[in-house]
């Protein structure tokens, strides 16, 4: 099967990147060092293309109520135009098709959501909107770039001053349309930054517009590396349609009120959330020599839990992982590496934000 392609394609080539195949995309891995990667979004500015998601314009009388019908979180709290909101989509069974981002827009609302899951969202969205007032369309003729890092809004604003007070006056998750182009105060790795979405034909001549003003090009490798540090889910890995989203740290993202709001799976969650939860995201942190890896074994005295993404940490020199445990593990566990089973300290996620570490 050939792999597709973003409208970056040949600039990520041009820019010495090694490609890998990414959700039948082929997206780059890294441009030489994914280390020196992630040092330049922690520490300065960094682009990463991201146009494999999925991007749809949501419209029709209907839209609202749908959106309220068929994600956890509320779009009733979008109080104005640009205004994101982060939700999980569950099954009837209470777990996870995917998480995503909507925003409120002047047309209806945007959506995004994961370029992996695109073929079964797509067919959820379509088969939950049928006799509904709702009209979804695909936007595929946008590119998206995530611009993050501590200088990641000053180098933008150089680049397009005319636009500059606009986007330095958003708040985090907030947006703004500038004609065709989208900027919003988002991002997925701790670092403040935006993410732009933009025509896809205006992208090579921005990406290069950005790298020619000192933002770092990303690859994938070090995105990983960044959005574990700042505890943050990837679909696939820390939850799935296996999983509910109490047991994935999500339960922040579910909006039980009004009570009368019947969003597909909330009996299911709500009867769990009463019940007790069983299991609970966590921390992990591996100060001695090892790395924790997805899958491991995690050994409690209330019984086992696994590690749903695990990496080493380039900005705490240590290894660290995210990991599903049984609900009264207190401060420390223990991982299975490779047979034996090795202490751990048991945090509060997020590891690290602005380039520093946060638990205690």
């Amino acid at each position: 099967m050939t792999q597709k392609q973003t409208p970056l394609y040949q600039s990520h080539v041009d820019a010495g990147a090694k490609m890998v195949d990414f959700a039948g995309w082929s997206m780059p891995i890294h441009y030489g060092s994914q280390l020196k990667e992630h040092e330049a979004v922690r520490a300065d500015a960094g682009v990463f293309d991201v146009s494999h998601m999925v991007v749809l314009d949501i419209t029709g009388g209907d839209a609202k109520a749908w959106l309220q019908h068929i994600l956890a979180n509320d779009v009733a709290k979008l109080g104005f135009v640009g205004k994101a909101l982060y939700s999980g989509m569950l099954t009837e069974q209470g777990t996870v098709i995917d998480d995503l981002i909507v925003y409120l827009s002047e047309t209806g609302y945007r959506m995004v959501v994961n370029a992996g899951t695109r073929e079964k969202d797509l067919a959820w969205l379509t088969k939950t909107s049928a006799g509904r007032d709702v009209q979804l369309n695909v936007r595929d003729d946008l590119a998206m770039l995530a611009i993050q890092g501590p200088n990641a809004i000053d180098k933008v604003c150089a680049i397009m001053p005319q636009w500059a007070d606009a986007i330095r006056g958003l708040k985090v998750f907030q947006g703004l349309p500038f004609g065709e182009w989208f900027v919003a105060r988002t991002g997925y790795t701790g670092e403040d930054g935006l993410e732009i979405m933009l025509p896809a034909t205006d992208a090579p001549v921005f990406f290069a517009e950005l790298i020619k003003g000192g933002v770092a090009p990303i690859g994938l490798g070090a995105r990983d590396t960044l959005r574990l540090e700042a505890g943050m889910n990837l679909y696939g890995h820390d939850m799935d349609e296996t999983i509910s989203p109490l047991q994935a740290g999500m339960g922040w993202t579910v909006a039980w009120a009004p009570a009368e709001r019947d969003f597909i799976g909330r009996s299911v969650i709500e009867a769990e959330k009463n019940a007790g939860v069983a299991m609970k995201q966590v921390g992990l942190v591996l100060t001695e020599r090892g790395v924790l890896r997805e899958g491991m074994r995690v050994a409690t005295p209330y019984g086992d839990g696994v590690i749903t993404s695990g990496t080493f940490s380039p900005t705490l020199k240590h290894s660290i992982a995210i990991a599903r445990v049984p609900a009264s593990t207190d401060s420390s566990a223990e991982v299975d590496l490779r047979g034996t089973l090795t202490p751990v300290r048991v945090v509060k996620l997020p590891f690290v934000r602005n380039g520093k570490q946060v638990f205690e």
